[in-house]
């Protein structure tokens, strides 16, 4: 991005806005922001995501700087994943997106209903 006057979302941003704000990074972070979690226990507080994708977006977090994994010497050894700084610093962004998103869905259902029944017409169906 260049200037506050000039928006521009070149490849690098939207991987990252891809990979920090896709639906189980959300769910995973919300759950990282209020203590650090080992991985049963965020898949028992976000029972619809599958193991194979609370892996992979805990993997992504991780690559991005925005969750360490932290090695707990138990028997049997576990893993521990918690917020880094960095992570922490989306909390204030990712609030202002739920709260314009809360604030604005009434229109934006509004919106759909206006383009499902354009459509509708349209095609006949």
């Amino acid at each position: 991005m260049d200037t506050a006057d000039e928006l521009r979302i070149d490849t690098p941003h939207r991987e990252l806005l891809d990979q920090v704000l896709d639906k189980w990074s959300l769910s995973v972070l919300n759950e990282l922001c209020e203590r650090p979690c080992r991985f049963n226990e965020l898949r028992r507080a976000i029972p619809q995501v599958t193991q194979k994708s609370l892996t992979a977006t805990l993997r992504r977090l991780e690559r991005n700087g925005v969750i360490e994994r932290e090695i707990v010497s138990t028997r049997p050894v576990a893993v521990r994943y918690r917020i880094t700084p960095l992570g922490k610093t989306l909390r204030h962004p990712i609030d202002v997106l739920l709260a314009w998103a809360s604030q604005n869905m009434p229109a934006v259902e509004r919106a759909r209903e206006r383009f499902e029944t354009r459509g509708e017409k349209e095609t006949g169906f």
